[in-house]
């Protein structure tokens, strides 16, 4: 695990909280896994998946009923993250505030990170 022991990678707000659990029943899934891949104009993309078994390296973060598993090589990169769940006129999703992304894409899907942390 990557991070401060006893300290939780990500937090999760009660809107994305209800979301998750709400998945959760609806589909009988373990969970949601969340992690990072390299892709979009900015160089790395969120991921997020349905979880139908619990891997042993995943950090797992339960809230309210909410369970999110973080893929072991995306625990570095969302160590201090948010997730909401936001609902506007246009769109709903999971929004992610994430201290670790030094610039975003205008579409808001594409992120990149501080490249010290690709290297420890």
């Amino acid at each position: 695990m990557f991070g401060i022991p006893g300290k939780q990678a990500v937090t999760i707000t009660p809107k994305a909280a209800a979301q998750i659990a709400k998945l959760m029943s609806r589909d009988s899934h373990q969970g949601l896994r969340v992690g990072v891949k390299k892709g979009g104009c900015a160089g790395m993309e969120y991921t997020m998946e349905y979880v139908t078994d619990v891997n042993p390296m995943d950090e797992v973060v339960e809230v309210d009923g909410a369970r999110v598993m973080i893929a072991p090589m995306a625990q570095m990169f969302l160590f201090g993250t948010e997730i909401d769940y936001e609902t506007s006129l246009l769109e709903s999703g999971f929004k992610f505030r994430n201290p670790n992304v030094v610039d975003a894409c205008g579409c808001g899907e594409s992120i990149k990170f501080d490249e010290t942390l690709s290297a420890t």
